[in-house]
Parts: C-alpha cells; structure tokens; sequence
C-alpha cells in the first residue's frame, strides 16, 4: 500500500490544473517532496543540522526563555527546524503543521525515530486550527514565501501565541538575493544536463525521466513560491498584524552564490557520483562562504543577502 508520505509523483495533467489552484500545488509539490525532502536538501538530525537550526534561532531570537514550554511550527515539512531544536534544548513540547498530508507524516515519523514524540496537524496557516492563547512559541523556516496573505498568517501566529510569546520565522527569500540565487540555479542546470549529453560523460547524466520528473517538481515549484521579501517590509507587515519588538536579521551573501549551483548540480547528476568527500567540500565551502557573509554584513546591504528571518512578540 502507498503511504502519504510515498505517493507517486505529480501528473502533467495534475501539475497543468495546479497552475490554477494554489492550494492544490502546496499539497501535490510537498507530499510529492516528503519522502525524498531530507535526502534533496541534505537535512540530517545531527551536530551538523542542530547547530545550524539553534544559530538560525539565536542569530534573531537570543537564548532567553529556554526551554519554551509549548512549541507550534507552521509548514513544518519534514520536521527539520523543529525537531533540530527540540535536540538543541529550545522548546520541551513541540507541535507541527503542514498543509501537506506527506509531510506532517513524515515529521512524525523523524520524531518517533529520534526516540520523541510530537504532535501534528494537517493545517493551513491562514487559519490555524488552535484556541487562542495557546502556545510560548511559534516557528516556521522557508515558510511564509508559500502562504498566500501573509499579513493574515502573522495575525494567526498572534493570536495562538500567549501574550509576551514569540515567532521566529528563518529562512525566507529576498527579492534580490533570490533573483541572483535563481538565475545561478537555471544556469547550472542547462549546463549540467547540456555538457552531460557528450559521449565521456554520458555516466553522469540522470536517466531522462528523472530529468524530467524534476523539471515537473521545478514547475510547481514556481507556482508554490509566491513571494520574496524586503526585509524592512517584511518587518513593517508583522507590526501592521501587531507584533511588538519586531526584528530582522538577513544571511548569506557568496554562501548562496555557491550553494544554489551545488544544489542544481547534485540534483542533476546520479547519487553515486557525488560521494562523502564532495558533500564535506559543499558543507565546509558553505561554512568558510557564511563566515565571510557576517564580515561583509557590515558594509552590504541586508536586502542583497539571500535569507531573511524575523521576530517579534505577541502583546
């Protein structure tokens, strides 16, 4: 029997009606994504994900408060942020959301084998099924830029938050960060699957139909990302849904001019070719990059940065 969390890819026919119903391609590009996510973004519930989920979170948010007591995620995917700082110490009850069937399943199933448990709900964040008052913290990482209003989602975030609670959204696109990241990402990609044709290196090209297939995933892809931010915009849509405190922090500048390219590129040839020495070489290019990102924070403005996260506060 097929699970949620292993349906069959997307359809032609279904990613063609997709185009016309935003909240169908949600569901059909992220249960289409859940079983393979964790594998396609190299996420992991180790040292390596735990430190990069708790520094997201301090970066913006300090270490004040730990444990919160009674954690919520909207689009949880996977369970990546939430269960990578449950590890971290950040929160002692932990409950997650996802508009996506396949991917609230598959959190769950990181959690049980993590040896925990967690809460999830199939749950769209314009209209979260939860009283009011009712959570410490409310997170979310590469979330918002999928939700249609996202003034409405904070005001949902708010209003389940207890008074003095807080969110802490990481992860999202800038409007120019991701103009760059994206047009370095087509370009590795006609590359690859064109230079991958020549006879001597006919060994790494993917078979056409998963090229194919990923082309279908690309094109929901555009239709489920629905925004870019600026970040002093962003921060003036969470006051106007009325945060207090707000705050943004943007990252990587040349770490994203890197990683987009390795991402297209490990994507667009077999496993097999790339073993642990290429996957250490992305990791440690990707930490030396973010090192040199923070230094030049200081003179480049934070709208040219790929990431932007913020937080604020529940009154």
């Amino acid at each position: 029997m097929t699970t949620s969390a292993e349906k069959p890819a997307a359809t032609a026919e279904q990613v063609e009606a997709a185009w016309n119903d935003n909240k169908l391609a949600q569901v059909l590009y992220h249960d289409w994504e859940a079983s393979t996510y964790d594998e396609k973004w190299s996420i992991s519930y180790d040292e390596r994900c735990v430190a990069y989920a708790r520094d997201r979170f301090t970066d913006i948010a300090g270490d004040q408060g730990w444990p919160y007591g009674k954690s919520l995620e909207i689009g949880a995917g996977t369970g990546f942020f939430t269960l990578n700082l449950k590890l971290a110490g950040v929160m002692d009850e932990a409950h997650v959301t996802d508009l996506s069937p396949g991917m609230v399943e598959a959190a769950k199933k990181n959690a049980k084998t993590l040896g925990f448990a967690v809460e999830g709900r199939v749950a769209d964040a314009e209209k979260l099924p939860y009283d009011d008052d009712s959570f410490d913290l409310v997170i979310g990482h590469a979330v918002i830029h999928h939700i249609p209003d996202v003034e409405l989602a904070f005001r949902e975030m708010l209003r389940v938050l207890k008074p003095g609670g807080r969110f802490v959204i990481c992860g999202e696109p800038t409007r120019y960060g991701d103009f760059i990241a994206r047009r370095l990402s087509r370009l590795t990609w006609w590359a690859t699957t064109n230079v991958t044709k020549l006879p001597a290196l006919s060994d790494w090209r993917r078979p056409q139909a998963e090229l194919d297939e990923s082309s279908r995933a690309a094109a929901l892809e555009a239709v489920v990302d629905l925004h870019t931010f600026d970040p002093d915009t962003l921060a003036r849509t969470a006051t106007r849904a009325g945060a207090t405190d707000v705050k943004t922090v943007t990252e990587e500048l040349t770490a994203a001019w890197l990683g987009w390219p390795i991402r297209t590129f490990e994507a667009a040839v077999p496993d097999q070719k790339l073993g642990f020495g290429w996957r250490m070489f992305a990791y440690k290019s990707w930490l030396q990059l973010s090192k040199v990102d923070k230094v030049l924070s200081n003179v480049v403005p934070d709208e040219l940065y790929y990431n932007v996260s913020i937080t604020g506060v529940a009154q």
